[in-house]
């Protein structure tokens, strides 16, 4: 096991190195000059000499590279262009609801999906089958914004059950925080329910047709133990690939569904310094976003060990 995490963190700090290559070349030559945005377009060539000294743009492009990893592995992702704070204050003051959306939306589809998915699994072909694949024919053709809009229209404008818009902080109350973000994580989970239910259903309709499962039913097993003893342990590996890719999957639906519902979350703040054409904050965030991705990879994986010894990944 420890040649097997050693080897995956090694392979992450690679792709992490690969990805900061990409992201500030992709900053570097994007256009704008990042003084003009920080000094504002009446300041002085002056002002805009001193300021790209400052910030070091007046030196050759890798060495401004170099300087930007170094600071990195400090533990500094920068100063805001456009506000003057630090990229990691910011990233911590937006941080809460991005969180609780990602925590409420992957509870609430697998708390939907597994019960949903074993239970046309049991019945093929049967009303729940049918509703499922319904269900997945929609979820899959319907954009997140399109069922964001939807669910803001019917449950917050006619019926008036959610807000709208906005967020309540987790020290207003856990349930007025539920309330404010039930509707954006409904229209995330959509897919992702519909995804998870349908493989769930799926493994576990080849599983129960395996030799072992014929046997503990002519055993007079009861069926609730087949499922939990024998089915579901087969799956666990399927369903937690699923899982992993959807957690990874929602980082690009933040920035959609936070701004449908004017979420100050990190999908939020991404927008904004795409506006703002904020380059320390953008790289930051996409350095953060693409190791939190590679986490859970090496969570999955991990995973895979841990649950079946027997699988080499």
């Amino acid at each position: 096991m420890a040649r097997f995490l050693l080897s995956r963190l090694a392979s992450s700090a690679v792709v992490i190195m690969v990805v900061a290559l990409i992201v500030f070349g992709l900053t570097a030559y994007s256009g704008g000059d990042p003084a003009v945005i920080y000094a504002g377009d009446d300041a002085s060539p002056e002002r805009l000499a001193q300021i790209r000294q400052q910030l070091g743009l007046d030196r050759p492009v890798y060495v401004q590279f170099w300087l930007w990893l170094q600071q990195i592995f400090s533990g500094n992702l920068g100063v805001s262009l456009f506000t003057g704070r630090p990229v990691l204050v910011l990233v911590a003051q937006r941080l809460e609801p991005t969180l609780v959306i990602a925590f409420v939306t992957i509870v609430m589809s697998v708390a939907c999906a597994i019960p949903l998915g074993a239970k046309a699994a049991l019945h093929p072909h049967g009303f729940i089958d049918r509703f499922l694949s319904s269900l997945s024919s929609v979820a899959f053709a319907l954009p997140v914004f399109i069922a964001a809009y939807l669910l803001i229209y019917v449950f917050a404008i006619q019926l008036r059950w959610f807000p709208v818009q906005g967020y309540m902080p987790l020290s207003d109350g856990p349930l007025n925080t539920l309330r404010s973000v039930f509707l954006p994580c409904v229209s995330l989970s959509l897919v992702y329910i519909a995804l998870l239910a349908r493989t769930t259903r799926n493994s576990m309709v080849v599983v129960l047709q395996q030799d072992y499962i014929r046997a503990a039913r002519a055993r007079g097993a009861r069926t609730g133990r087949i499922i939990f003893r024998h089915v579901l342990r087969n799956v666990t590996n399927s369903i937690s690939t699923v899982v992993g890719l959807g957690i990874a999957s929602m980082i690009s639906g933040f920035t959609l569904v936070e701004t449908v519902f004017a979420l100050p979350g990190l999908g939020r703040l991404t927008v904004d310094a795409v506006l703002n054409r904020d380059f320390p904050v953008i790289q930051g965030l996409i350095l953060i976003f693409a190791a939190a991705k590679i986490i859970i990879n090496l969570t999955i994986d991990i995973s895979y060990r841990v649950v079946d010894p027997r699988v080499s990944v």
